[in-house]
């Protein structure tokens, strides 16, 4: 059973930078898509950025510009690159892979941007 543990969030000012890491308890990401999701207060799951197995990335327009996901050297992380966070940006960060699979959503990492 693959598990996805998120880690990296915190409290950051407006403007600040946050870097998230994804870790897969077994190599996944040499056969998957992979995407990094949010959830905001109230607000259902958004797909924030995802990256193919090419290495293809794609962004909402919420977040063009200011994250970059990327895959590490190791078969087993994905990290999103966060700068010139803004408020709206606050909820909890899930990665995933692309589509979602059910039973691979995790607890997640909470992301707070508040002065």
């Amino acid at each position: 059973q693959v598990q996805l543990v998120e880690s990296g969030g915190g409290l950051v000012q407006p403007g600040g930078s946050l870097r998230l890491s994804c870790t897969a308890s077994g190599s996944i990401y040499n056969i998957y898509n992979m995407g990094w999701y949010r959830q905001a207060p109230g607000k259902q799951r958004e797909l924030v950025a995802r990256i193919t197995l090419g290495g293809s990335t794609n962004y909402a327009d919420s977040v063009k510009g200011r994250f970059t996901i990327s895959r590490g050297n190791a078969r087993n992380t994905v990290y999103l690159q966060m700068n010139s966070l803004k408020p709206e940006d606050t909820a909890v960060y899930y990665c995933n892979t692309y589509p979602s699979t059910p039973q691979y959503w995790g607890q997640g990492t909470q992301v707070t941007v508040s002065s």
